[in-house]
């Protein structure tokens, strides 16, 4: 007994220098990692013909998201929900930034981005690539790499110096690469629109014949083939630049010491992918490495988003959240009970025109798009120059599902129901089928309950007309 107190004054003594580390630990860095137009294209996400050592590596480290989401399948709108913790349709980012007609983020919300909250938090910041999100002003960087991000060794060199820097100070760094965005924005020949080879990169490229169509397509043309073919190349391009950025950090002497959150902005661009709410287009990898809270070779079906980015960031970050934001920190997935039983996607422009809004929804396995000017308006279907559209169209396509399923697309109807168990191509359109009827309705009520809990402002003529008058809106010259 005699020892007691000793073992007493031993625990307190523990419990007192745990507490005081964890008063004085430092933030964790923060690297966060995006591809252009990258959808599931990753050995890790079970993908045979693609090369991916470096994600698949990076998967292994921490946790890997199966079902994570963007919140538009277009660049600014994406990047949008990623700074704000808001999708789009309350975050006022409708459209491109550069379609010339004033898409932008809402002035109360130009001091709640990552970087602003992060320099007010003592944040060293840095962004690689584009930003794509306006305006400049709500994006307070500390420093703006300046690119080539397609030539991945020297794009790697020019984030080292920001990385290496000697500060007291946590930092964040932004690093969005181009690749497998299409090089240029007019239809080009597929070894123009995705280079073969760019500076050496990939070392080994894929070969026609080595890469099926995509699920979303089942297009099996020899300009279709030859497309996909070198998409894969630009990803697996990618894939070098990531493995490039991290054996800088783990140069730092930071690889230890940093979140890693890796995501897409959205879905290839192909028909039925980008610009679109099919799986194709929405459907992203996400993979985060985050000391202390995640496991290695960790894998989650639980719904993200991208609008979970920021919470997440900030919660790493030791942080408060803003009030009213969409997204939560992704380590609430570690808990089954806070799980979402729904998760929503949308999208209303690309460029100007045309105005084709549409709302998406799906739980654990069934998926509800909703066309909100059906009959009225046609989505966007000439996609950086994919020729799919066309293709389905010949005669030996017409019939069947593939060709019928790209109809859809092109002229939808108000409802579109898939299921996608048993139909992960979303082929077959059941919404007028009577045997679900119950279920659309169901879908239809929590699609309309996430609208109302998130102040769409397409549920009211004044939203709806103030956010239908960019499309009348004439760009600049």
């Amino acid at each position: 007994m005699a020892t007691f107190p000793g073992f007493m004054r031993s625990l307190l003594l523990l419990a007192f220098i745990t507490l005081a580390s964890s008063l004085t630990a430092q933030p964790l860095n923060i690297l966060l990692i995006t591809a252009d137009d990258m959808g599931l294209q990753l050995g890790c996400y079970g993908d045979k013909a693609i090369r991916t050592p470096h994600l698949d590596a990076l998967a292994k480290r921490g946790r890997l998201f199966e079902n994570a989401y963007v919140a538009q399948a277009s660049c600014s709108p994406s990047r949008s929900a990623m700074f704000t913790g808001l999708y789009p349709h309350a975050n006022g980012q409708y459209g491109l930034l550069n379609a010339g007609v004033g898409f932008e983020l809402h002035e109360p919300l130009r001091t709640r981005t990552i970087p602003a909250l992060l320099k007010q938090a003592g944040y060293r910041t840095g962004i690689m690539g584009k930003l794509h999100v306006g305006p400049e002003k709500s994006f307070p960087f500390d420093q703006r790499i300046k690119a080539d991000t397609r030539d991945v060794k020297t794009a790697a060199a020019q984030a080292a110096a920001f990385l290496g820097e000697k500060s007291d100070a946590p930092f964040f760094l932004m690093a969005n690469y181009s690749d497998p965005h299409v090089l240029g924005r007019s239809p080009r020949p597929p070894t123009e629109a995705f280079p073969t080879q760019y500076k050496g990169v990939p070392e080994t490229p894929l070969k026609i014949g080595e890469v099926p169509a995509f699920l979303f397509q089942q297009l099996d043309e020899t300009e279709q083939t030859e497309r996909v073919t070198q998409y894969y190349n630009a990803c697996m391009r990618f894939d070098a630049a990531v493995g490039l950025l991290l054996g800088e950090l783990e140069k730092s002497g930071h690889a230890d010491d940093t979140l890693i959150l890796f995501v897409s902005d959205h879905g290839p661009p192909f028909f039925r992918g980008k610009t679109s709410c099919y799986e194709g287009g929405v459907h992203v990898p996400m993979i985060a490495v985050w000391p202390g809270v995640f496991d290695k070779s960790d894998r989650t079906s639980a719904f993200v988003s991208t609008v979970d980015l920021l919470p997440t960031i900030l919660d790493a970050a030791g942080q408060p959240l803003p009030d009213g934001l969409h997204g939560r920190s992704l380590r609430t997935t570690l808990d089954p009970a806070q799980h979402r039983a729904h998760l929503a996607t949308e999208f209303h422009y690309h460029g100007n025109k045309p105005f084709f809004p549409r709302r998406s929804i799906r739980d654990a396995r069934w998926k509800l798009i909703h066309n909100l000017r059906a009959g009225k308006a046609q989505p966007p279907t000439g996609i950086d120059g994919d020729a799919a559209l066309c293709l389905s169209r010949e005669s030996s396509h017409r019939e069947t599902a593939a060709g019928k399923a790209f109809e859809v697309a092109a002229n939808p109807p108000e409802f579109e129901l898939y299921d996608l168990q048993n139909d992960a191509a979303e082929f077959h359109n059941l919404a007028a089928d009577p045997q679900h009827a119950a279920k659309l309705d169901e879908l239809k009520q929590s699609l309309l309950q996430w609208r109302q809990e998130t102040n769409d402002p397409l549920l009211t003529t004044e939203g709806w007309d103030k956010v239908a008058a960019f499309g009348n809106k004439t760009p600049a010259p």
